[in-house]
């Protein structure tokens, strides 16, 4: 009966994680802190990034077969985070419980804040001879045409910290690529959950592949992956079908409102700790 409640937790994770392009890890984490309240940090991220990586590519299979992927921008920027998600990978066991609870609970709000107050209008963008805008074009299945510019040196920058901040906590990286690929690389809001979840794929794989060299992961860890993975599987495909009727600008708010509950409920059980 646990497993099946795992199972349908990873359903729910998945599609949420789909459908905002946040790899599901930022539900999952702080339902499995709830859970397994005497469980290391270790544990805790080491299972949440194994089931990100299904997440990630499922949905990135859902997205890909829409033709929503910057495969080009994606790779750039999946190859900044891999040196930092394996050193996030290889420092969590020394991050101690409490602090772990902190910090993720704090990053939630921060990012929560960021959304809610940042100024929705688009700056224009100035490149320059040394970074050059880098100017995209997607096309999606349906003919819908996406035209954009970012500087690539800001997208490499970010997903260099991301790559570790994500490894370290377990959540994908997701909740912080996706407002930053809107708001300040100015990517289309679906082709940046989209393309998100192509890099979240990458790295989570990345991350995943530390912790299974190091032995991390114990029979009832696999497990606990193996009946979250198989819900959060299904919801992936879910979570990008619905990405189809919600408008790009309600999927930031709603990113922003989860995060909020989140970082509240996970701060409240540091306050009682």
């Amino acid at each position: 009966m646990h497993y099946l409640l795992l199972a349908v937790v990873g359903c729910g994770a998945g599609a949420v994680g789909t459908l905002i392009g946040a790899g599901g890890g930022f539900v999952l984490v702080p339902l499995l802190l709830l859970l397994y309240p005497d469980e290391s940090a270790l544990a805790i991220s080491s299972v949440s990034l194994a089931v990100v990586l299904l997440n990630a590519a499922s949905g990135t299979w859902a997205y890909a077969k829409m033709g929503r992927v910057d495969y080009r921008s994606g790779l750039l920027f999946a190859a900044a985070t891999v040196p930092g998600a394996v050193a996030g990978a290889l420092t969590v066991d020394y991050v101690p419980r409490l602090a772990f609870n902190a910090i993720f609970g704090v990053l939630m709000m921060a990012v929560a804040g960021y959304l809610l107050i940042q100024p929705r209008e688009r700056t224009h963008l100035r490149g320059s001879a040394r970074a050059p805008l880098t100017v995209r074009t997607v096309v999606e299945k349906d003919g819908a045409t996406y035209t954009y510019a970012y500087n690539p040196r800001w997208g490499v920058g970010l997903s260099a910290a991301v790559g570790y901040v994500s490894s370290l906590l377990g959540i994908g990286g997701g909740i912080i690529h996706v407002p930053a690929l809107v708001r300040l690389l100015h990517f289309p809001v679906p082709i940046a959950t989209a393309t998100s979840q192509f890099i979240l794929a990458i790295m989570a794989l990345v991350a995943t592949f530390v912790h299974v060299a190091r032995g991390n992961f114990s029979p009832d860890a696999a497990a606990r992956v193996l009946a979250l993975g198989m819900g959060t599987v299904f919801g992936a495909q879910g979570g990008a079908r619905l990405s189809r009727r919600i408008r790009g600008e309600w999927l930031l708010r709603t990113l922003a409102v989860a995060l909020a509950l989140v970082g509240i409920r996970i701060l409240a059980m540091v306050v009682r700790s």
